[in-house]
């Protein structure tokens, strides 16, 4: 394939109905902590603070971690409960401490996000940019702020801001006009965010779900790797996000997936089945999970993108129909180099 013919395919993929994914690719792109990052700091310093009981314990899942990574060994044994809060404790601490350090640059403006400069090239429909995250971070909602859009989280206020999808909804109301017997509401351009794993802003208070956007020393609502993410994901606030995320998919025309593996149950019960039965999808990511390759693999309305090497040459893989193609000397994998390189050319 041709690149001009190439890039003529991907950009037309940017039209009405588009639904975004991002995994936990897109958030290592900018400098945040990957699975093997977390899993060498929880190594290095969960112990200190664990009973002899989840110390046993830990001292039984280390060498699993060691050998066959985080996921698979919580698979493999579910961590106690007490074990569990301290996972989630320690994971919060080194995402969060990583976050501040982009959010300083983004504030200072030394840095623009991937994903802020992506939005001058998704269209905006009236209901709002749906965005689907499997990560912690807060990096989509501030990379959408900085693209002068608003941001809906479901969540109302900005202390102890509580999960209200109405409300949160009619926040961004800016004009109600009545035509004939017809009421008109014109909405703020805004992104939906929908985090099934929750988010670092996320707090329980008196037993109910709030969003707090400073650090406080208590337990945040996110749902690590292993068993008990199933457990923990039909609780308030996951079930609403999962929901809205879910619907979200089903209803879309095709998907852009940036960063994400394939490998979360909570969204394969719906995404995977959409994308097997025809919908348009394009994947970047640095390296295709083995089942992100497989589609790719066997269905034609898969593009996906990722890192390639050929000849001493580096470059972008990238499958079309069914067929990998290499591209010599571009990153299109590489959200960045994507939208330099297809978005403005």
């Amino acid at each position: 394939m041709e690149l001009d013919d190439l890039k003529s395919l991907l950009q037309r993929h940017f039209t009405d109905g588009l639904v975004t994914v991002v995994g936990s690719g897109l958030s290592c792109a900018e400098g945040l902590p990957g699975m093997e990052a977390l899993a060498a700091y929880l190594q290095a310093t969960i112990e200190a603070g664990l009973t002899d009981d989840d110390k046993a314990l830990w001292a039984e899942l280390s060498p699993m971690i060691t050998a066959n990574g985080l996921e698979a060994a919580l698979l493999a044994k579910p961590p106690s409960a007490t074990l569990e809060a301290a996972i989630v404790a320690k994971t919060a601490e080194l995402i969060a401490q990583r976050e501040r350090e982009i959010v300083t640059e983004i504030f200072n403006r030394t840095r623009t996000l991937r994903f802020t400069i992506l939005l001058k090239h998704i269209l905006k429909p009236t209901t709002g940019v749906p965005v689907i995250t499997t990560n912690y971070d807060r990096l989509i909602e501030i990379a959408s702020e900085e693209a002068g859009l608003g941001v809906d989280t479901l969540f109302v206020g900005q202390f102890a801001g509580h999960l209200n999808e109405q409300e949160s909804r009619l926040s961004f109301c800016r004009e109600v006009t009545l035509k004939g017997k017809n009421v008109q509401y014109r909405y703020r351009p805004r992104v939906n965010v929908f985090k099934p794993h929750g988010s670092l802003d996320w707090y329980y208070r008196e037993g109910k779900p709030v969003s707090y956007a400073g650090d406080l020393p208590l337990p945040r609502l996110i749902i690590t790797p292993g068993l008990n993410k199933f457990r923990n994901g039909y609780e308030s606030p996951f079930d609403r996000h999962r929901e809205r995320a879910n619907g979200a998919i089903d209803k879309a025309n095709r998907f852009l997936v940036l960063g994400y593996g394939f490998n979360d149950d909570h969204l394969e019960t719906h995404l995977t089945p959409r994308i097997r039965s025809g919908v348009p999808t394009l994947l970047l990511t640095h390296t295709l999970s083995d089942n992100a390759r497989k589609l790719a693999q066997e269905h034609a309305n898969v593009i996906a993108i990722q890192q390639g090497f050929v000849a001493g040459k580096d470059g972008s893989s990238v499958f079309v129909n069914k067929t990998d193609h290499f591209v010599p000397n571009l990153a299109l994998w590489d959200l960045a180099a994507f939208i330099s390189e297809v978005l403005e050319p």
